[in-house]
């Protein structure tokens, strides 16, 4: 039912059909924010990709094919968007912050300003953000989107056996982070 809606939202937008495009941004925008959110730092970020997303998405309805499943589609937006936001920064890094040493600012994330979390949670959420950006990709795309290894390779462009090895070294970091939790609490890892 929720692919037949989002079908027909594409077919709208593929008219040209701006009210289709809002409800589809209304449909997607959490889904895709709660990906954004553990992949890209800083707010502010976060909201200039979120706009390349939709920007792209709009773009880019001629080349969608209407075989293909629509979310597996906008995660690859999401994916190449967050791509294309780490060459800009590195390149506006190595060019402007040489000198400077890089420093990650603490701010308050996504899941700790709209939902409440409790400590295991806040545990889960800040081991996830510990792990390199191309592990952390892998463990999203499996856990919180259900994606099978393979479709993650597909997704990312890369061989499987690189998306397994990101994997593993992701789990490995994420119990060497979690490995003092309490033992009733492992359970809620596993949810994940």
């Amino acid at each position: 039912m929720q692919n037949e809606y989002m079908y027909q939202l594409l077919k709208q937008m593929k008219a040209g059909d701006q009210q289709a495009f809002h409800a589809m941004y209304d449909a997607t925008y959490q889904d895709v924010y709660r990906t954004v959110s553990f992949l890209v730092d800083h707010q502010q970020d976060r909201e200039d990709v979120m706009s390349e997303i939709y920007m792209q998405m709009w773009l880019s309805l001629d080349n969608y094919d209407m075989n293909r499943p629509f979310h597996f589609w906008l995660h690859g937006l999401v994916i190449r968007q967050v791509q294309r936001f780490r060459v800009k920064s590195w390149r506006r890094f190595r060019i402007f912050e040489r000198i400077r040493v890089f420093t990650r600012e603490e701010e308050e994330s996504y899941w700790d300003q709209h939902t409440a979390l409790d400590g295991t949670d806040q545990m889960i959420s800040q081991s996830i953000r510990k792990l390199t950006d191309k592990q952390r990709t892998v463990i999203i795309f499996r856990f919180f989107h259900d994606y099978t290894l393979e479709e993650i390779a597909t997704l990312l462009d890369v061989p499987l056996g690189t998306v397994k090895s990101r994997y593993h070294a992701g789990l490995q970091a994420l119990r060497k982070y979690l490995w003092n939790l309490p033992p009733e609490r492992m359970e809620k890892i596993n949810d994940y």
